[in-house]
């Protein structure tokens, strides 16, 4: 019984589980906001490749 006891009592590894978490969610973050603004930022992109074509500086 003391064996159990001191098993749930012992705090190892609890640092990196809060670092995953962490991690996690900044993951979470990042894809919420690639595809939010990726439409724009591909809109963006296709425009400048446009109006170098059509200046003639890109074959």
């Amino acid at each position: 019984m003391k064996t159990l006891v001191n098993f749930f009592k012992d705090e190892n590894g609890q640092g990196m589980v809060e670092y995953g978490l962490i991690i996690g969610l900044i993951a979470i973050v990042v894809i919420a906001g690639l595809v939010i603004l990726g439409p724009k930022i591909r809109d963006m992109f296709t425009g400048i490749g446009d109006k170098l074509d059509a200046s003639g500086t890109v074959s």
